[in-house]
């Protein structure tokens, strides 16, 4: 955990002031207390994760809870308004903007997105259902994805149109 979070810390320019790094902390706080066993040891720090994950969305408008498997230097650029399902998959060095929401397609229905490596997702972007976003693409301000994207390419507008990269096109 500590490994992890001094990564956070120097993704965050070691800024302190960074919503973005009190919810990776929080975050990792509580994938960190499902190693305690037995359960009982583990119920206090429960107890805690939840309160602090509640503050956190308080002040942050951000929502991103212990079950998401999110990778290495996950990179929450701006304040507000985002929005992680905990069946999500979020690779490393993803970039996520104010407004996002990433997640299910419909109540009741299984199947989060997973997102690649590198991949940049602009701000208001809804990234809905059972897709793969792959390594190092862009996901548009405002888009609208419900359809997987592949590596490299780009995806803008509602719903999210693929434009790929030229050398992918040839």
């Amino acid at each position: 955990m500590f490994d992890l979070l001094r990564e956070d810390w120097k993704t965050y320019d070691k800024d302190i002031s960074r919503q973005g790094f009190w919810v990776m902390c929080v975050y990792r706080f509580g994938q960190w207390r499902y190693r305690l066993h037995p359960a009982l040891l583990r119920k206090p720090f429960s107890f805690v994760y939840r309160v602090l994950r509640t503050l956190c969305q308080i002040a942050t408008g951000i929502e991103l809870h212990c079950e998401t498997r999110v990778g290495r230097r996950l990179l929450i650029e701006h304040f507000g308004g985002i929005i992680i399902s905990g069946d999500t998959v979020i690779g490393d060095d993803v970039v996520i903007r104010q407004g996002v929401t990433i997640g299910l397609m419909h109540t009741g229905q299984r199947g989060a997105p997973v997102i690649g490596n590198r991949v940049d997702i602009g701000a208001g972007a809804k990234i809905l259902g059972a897709i793969s976003i792959g390594d190092d693409a862009v996901i548009g301000a405002n888009a609208v994805v419900i359809r997987d994207v592949p590596a490299g390419a780009l995806a803008v507008g509602v719903p999210a149109r693929i434009k790929l990269k030229r050398r992918q096109a040839e």
